[in-house]
């Protein structure tokens, strides 16, 4: 059939078009090869054009046109089909193979022929973890992700611990070599030697940051299975097995602080909390609270499995599959692939690896400051979701305005948040998360003004968003602030929102 098919087409048939101009004739004769590709309305306007054509014979032209590329190509159709149909009479194709052939072109084009598309195994296995942390069960998954955490923070230890004692003796050698300078050594001794001490750094931590990803991917792989076995135990009353639980070892209980043999003093958490009223004409009530925090704190679990921690990753657990996320914004350079700054605490009290990408060929990685990209977690402390928040040094100027790439990216992260079932928000009140000299207290309170005025507006704009839906927003402010620093904010916030309070009325008689 394909044969038959290539036999009528390129063919090159003649158009011949006749007219009169006055008292005299013409005519038009133009090689059309079929099938046509060109559409007839360009072919005519092109013919117009290039024979310099009346124009009143614009119109009949044109019909003549397309009547005579239909009527070929029907007649191309009618020879295909009868050779197509000689080829099926003489055996030349094989009737049963045409037959199958039509029959899964048809099926596979048909919808109501068409197989149901198999559900995902991110949607069996949110549907499966949704089951099982609202059941019984849930202490078991809780003991399983903690023993997981336990084992890798057991290997990010034994890292730091290489890395450290890497860069000791690297430190000694090069202080050697110092002392040797304009001496013994010249400076190409020196460059090469630190060349060396960065390819030694880089090896370690490209070994460490294997290692780590290949456990947490066992422990994927693991916990995956396992949720989806004990999900078939529960569903058997007569399975036994269900008995062996998994337990914390006393081992674990061990703070971080009492396995390194120091004791850790934390600064005093304040935390002040209100409720408002937003819109125009209906109103939705939301939960604000102002916090004197480290914002990693919502991201790392403690060492120990006590109440506190359990509670807190409980909580975290049982909205990871729903429609009330939690998320926070991170203040970051523009360096996707690079951990540096906060980046670097997060991964190196996380899992994360330390890896540096400071190499001129990733700079198409880059994202300008206003710029966020996110990321999704299921076993941090109290979030789901991460907005990595691009900035720059000016946001420790005193004057960005409303329209600054920064504010405006806050914006856009809170319609993420409408659109996209985040419910609890944590944002850094004043776009640092470390105080440095030239932010005192007017500069504190300027750019507190500001942003409270902003996030007010971008929830009142909310409702045209989501349609009004309850949310809490999180404004933390540095741990290095001063308290009486933290009551001046506390103060301020109610001002900007005014806040809902309770209205006495008395009658007299």
């Amino acid at each position: 059939m394909k044969k038959n098919r290539e036999r009528f087409c390129n063919r090159e048939r003649e158009f011949v078009y006749k007219f009169k101009v006055g008292s005299q004739c013409f005519e038009l004769r133009v090689p059309l090869k079929f099938p046509v590709q060109e559409n007839a309305s360009h072919l005519h306007g092109r013919l117009m054009l290039l024979h310099n054509l009346p124009c009143f014979i614009e119109k009949e032209l044109k019909e003549a046109l397309s009547q005579f590329i239909e009527e070929e190509s029907l007649r191309d159709h009618d020879r295909e089909a009868e050779a197509a149909l000689e080829a099926v009479k003489s055996g030349e194709v094989d009737l049963h193979q045409l037959a199958s052939t039509w029959a899964k072109a048809y099926a596979e084009t048909t919808l109501e022929h068409a197989r149901p598309e198999e559900p995902s195994w991110d949607e069996d296995f949110a549907d499966v973890y949704h089951d099982l942390i609202h059941s019984p069960a849930s202490e078991t998954l809780l003991n399983l992700e903690h023993n997981y955490f336990v084992s890798i923070s057991e290997l990010i230890g034994e890292r730091d611990v290489e890395l450290k004692k890497l860069r000791e003796r690297q430190g000694i050698e090069m202080e050697k070599v110092m002392q040797e300078l304009g001496k013994s050594l010249t400076d190409q001794d020196v460059n090469t030697l630190a060349a060396q001490h960065f390819e030694s750094q880089q090896d370690l931590e490209n070994k460490w940051s294997n290692e780590l990803k290949q456990s947490t991917a066992i422990q994927k792989q693991e916990y995956q299975e396992w949720v989806i076995k004990l999900h078939q135990d529960l569903k058997n009353p007569n399975n036994s097995s269900l008995s062996e639980e998994i337990k914390v070892q006393p081992s674990q209980f061990r703070e971080s602080a009492e396995a390194n043999g120091r004791v850790y003093e934390e600064q005093r958490k304040l935390e002040e909390s209100f409720t408002i009223h937003l819109g125009a004409q209906l109103k939705t009530m939301h939960n604000l609270r102002l916090l004197r925090a480290d914002m990693l704190d919502f991201c790392k679990h403690k060492r120990s499995h006590r109440s506190g921690g359990k509670l807190h990753r409980l909580q975290t657990a049982l909205s990871l599959y729903s429609t009330s996320l939690c998320g926070l914004v991170l203040l970051v350079d523009n360096r996707i692939n690079s951990y540096s700054g906060i980046k670097r605490d997060s991964g190196s009290r996380n899992g994360g690896s330390d890896d540096k990408t400071k190499t001129a060929d990733r700079n198409y990685l880059n994202i300008l400051p206003g710029e966020f990209y996110i990321t999704r977690h299921s076993n941090l402390s109290e979030i789901h979701v991460a907005f990595h928040l691009c900035v720059d040094d000016n946001v420790k100027s005193g004057n960005i305005t409303a329209r600054d790439p920064a504010i405006m990216g806050l914006r856009n992260i809170l319609k993420v948040c409408c659109t996209h079932d985040i419910t609890t928000v944590s944002i850094p009140l004043l776009l640092v998360h470390d105080m440095s000299e030239e932010m005192t207290i007017p500069w504190c309170l300027r750019r507190a003004e500001l942003v409270f005025k902003c996030v007010k507006g971008f929830m009142m704009e909310m409702a045209s968003w989501d349609g009004g839906i309850s949310r809490t927003v999180q404004f933390l402010v540095p741990q290095s602030i001063s308290e009486e620093m933290f009551y001046q904010l506390s103060n301020m916030l109610p001002q900007i929102f005014r806040v809902s309070s309770t209205l006495t009325l008395t009658s007299k008689h």
